[in-house]
């Protein structure tokens, strides 16, 4: 059993946790952006904590921060934690301000926001990464193709038997998450579907000065 899975107190999400990071090449991503990096790290809708667990299993040791909306979700990354005081996992709306100053992550959460709530997120996580920080954003992108129908149908599943607890479904443009951005970040962007169908794009944003143009 691999290590992550072995914080977990069901077989359930055991299982969940080994699929997870088998499958989803984002975490080693993540990893390796933040490779060298001490900044703390807000991660805006951690889940059951998978991306902190996995940081931490391959030596990551900045404070970590995880914050998500579902609060089952919360309690189980709590029990997951056990006792590592530089892991935190708070309950709380993405789209409240954010009292945090360091590198920032958003998993998988853009697209169950209003386009305009997408926007007043992405500045204020943006408004948080110091010059030199980083902002990685990974999420499924609205296109024509069949990857982003297949990405919205798996989605709405989930959303159906209530293992995500989202008000909407609002997949964002490779614009929408570009533009409250532009002029204030170097940005890298590549494909992140893994063995996966789905529509899924990593943008890695280094902050390069200290304003934010369209804010």
């Amino acid at each position: 059993m691999s290590v992550v899975a072995s914080r977990y107190r069901t077989q359930f999400l055991r299982s969940y946790a080994r699929s997870k990071i088998a499958t989803d090449p984002a975490y080693r991503a993540v990893f390796e952006a933040l490779a060298g990096t001490t900044a703390p790290l807000l991660d805006l809708g951690c889940g059951i904590g998978l991306l902190a667990f996995y940081l931490r299993q391959h030596g990551f040791t900045a404070p970590i921060t995880g914050v998500d909306h579902d609060g089952r979700k919360i309690d189980v990354a709590r029990l997951a934690a056990d006792g590592d005081r530089d892991l935190h996992f708070v309950q709380a709306d993405a789209r409240e301000p954010m009292n945090f100053r360091g590198n920032v992550v958003l998993l998988d959460i853009l697209h169950y926001f209003t386009d305009d709530e997408q926007g007043r997120i992405l500045e204020r996580a943006a408004r948080s990464v110091p010059p030199g920080g980083l902002l990685i954003i990974r999420d499924g992108l609205h296109d024509a193709t069949v990857r982003y129908r297949i990405t919205h149908a798996l989605e709405a599943f989930a959303r159906a038997v209530r293992w995500l607890k989202a008000e909407r479904l609002n997949f964002p443009t490779k614009e929408r998450i570009e533009g409250p951005l532009r002029g204030a970040f170097d940005e890298e962007v590549r494909s992140m579907s893994g063995f996966m169908p789905f529509n899924n794009y990593l943008f890695v944003f280094k902050r390069s000065s200290a304003g934010i143009t369209n804010a």
